[in-house]
């Protein structure tokens, strides 16, 4: 079972697309069908697939989750910063894995989807996501 291991370095809160290098990882497997299995190795980030054509949607999904989990909310959870309980809480709510089938050795995405990691903490971060590739057989 191909698999890899990729790096994602972010600037702070927001949604990074990885679509190309879940997809490179894809093509490096030689799998022609099967699924990809993406997982998110972290309690703060998160996985979304989303639209990737208009960048708008990507502030009103920020702006949502602020407003649904904020900083404000008196958690008791603080000890890691006042950021760390709203960021464990939109990854709760969120994803830390998808699965996205693969065909003809390509992700089977819409045309309008991408593969987002969704960082919630404020400061930058190096995630790590794992991607394995299982064959049809």
């Amino acid at each position: 079972m191909p698999a890899a291991d990729l790096d994602i370095a972010t600037r702070g809160a927001g949604l990074y697309e990885i679509t190309s290098l879940v997809a490179r990882a894809v093509a490096d497997s030689g799998v022609d069908e099967g699924v990809a299995v993406v997982f998110v190795r972290h309690t703060s980030a998160s996985l979304l697939i989303q639209e990737n054509a208009d960048p708008s949607v990507q502030r009103d999904l920020l702006a949502f989750f602020e407003g649904l989990a904020p900083e404000s909310g008196g958690w008791e959870h603080a000890s890691e910063g006042p950021d760390d309980m709203p960021a464990h809480l939109r990854a709760a709510l969120t994803h830390t894995s998808e699965v996205i089938p693969v065909a003809g050795g390509r992700l089977l995405l819409g045309t309008w989807q991408g593969l987002y990691l969704f960082e919630h903490r404020r400061a930058p971060h190096t995630r790590r996501v794992h991607v394995r590739i299982l064959a049809d057989r």
